[in-house]
């Protein structure tokens, strides 16, 4: 049964930004409360919800693929707790910029599409960077970035904080 989905970035989108850098530890990982709001509503509505994540930090060596698992069970579990869950999360720990699973390639969202019958047209990708933007188009999806600074976006919507964001997708889901 085809249907759409919301494609959330992670860092800085579901979990807490470390600002520069990575993520690297279990206890580092804290779950942004408009995240849960963002998801309920989405799946609400009738939206999969797949998170689609660069995760450099492994490709480098600054955390195991073991660390970065343990800190999606982490996320899972805080989800079932509010009685939600995920289709799927997608990550890329490549550190070439030209593979197409690392965003800003749409590789993560085709092939979550392709595993799960999502309709990209009907879909929307939500992120905090520009990369996030581009990998939603290129994939064929609506776009929403959360950001203050907007000046040099593509995104077709914008929205300054994650305490926006839900007000927002009420209008567009």
């Amino acid at each position: 049964m085809s249907r759409p989905c919301v494609f959330f970035d992670r860092d800085g989108i579901v979990n807490q930004s470390p600002g520069p850098g990575y993520v690297e530890r279990v206890e580092d990982f804290h779950l942004l409360p408009p995240f849960v709001d963002a998801l309920r509503l989405a799946t609400e509505r009738g939206y999969a919800a797949v998170i689609v994540t660069n995760q450099r930090g492994v490709g480098r060596g600054l955390m195991t693929e073991e660390t970065l698992h343990a800190i999606h069970d982490k996320l899972g579990k805080a989800l079932a707790k509010e009685g939600l869950t995920l289709l799927d999360i997608f990550y890329c720990t490549a550190n070439d910029n030209a593979h197409p699973h690392r965003k800003p390639n749409p590789g993560m969202l085709l092939a979550a599409a392709e595993k799960h019958d999502l309709v990209l047209a009907q879909s929307w990708m939500i992120g905090d960077n520009e990369k996030d933007v581009l990998a939603g188009q290129r994939a064929g999806c609506r776009t929403i970035l959360v950001r203050t600074d907007t000046d040099s976006t593509v995104a077709d919507y914008c929205v300054p904080t994650m305490d926006d964001l839900v007000p927002l997708l009420k209008t567009l889901l």
